[in-house]
């Protein structure tokens, strides 16, 4: 595969989608952890034994946050390196 020829603008944008790209998916990992570890909080003080079925929700959340953030981070640079790069054959 060859590089598109791009002017310097385009260049620069690809690269600023491609940043928040990863900061998105930083930002869905911290939530997925904050999650995990507000479940794991709730469950395990006493005082707050009448919520636990909040703790039990939020650590299966957790999970299915970081899987749905991962599947974003992958579509989305699959999506800027096939308008980044052009293939041979189209030149």
């Amino acid at each position: 595969m060859k590089k598109a020829n791009l002017n310097k603008t385009d260049v620069l944008a690809i690269e600023r989608t491609r940043l928040a790209n990863e900061r998105t998916f930083l930002a869905y990992f911290r939530s997925s952890i904050v999650f995990l570890s507000s479940g794991f909080a709730i469950i395990k003080i006493n005082a707050l034994k009448e919520i636990t079925d909040i703790g039990y929700f939020l650590l299966v959340i957790a999970p299915l946050l970081f899987l749905i953030g991962l599947i974003r981070f992958f579509y989305v640079r699959k999506k800027v390196r096939k308008y980044f790069y052009v293939s041979e054959e189209g030149e």
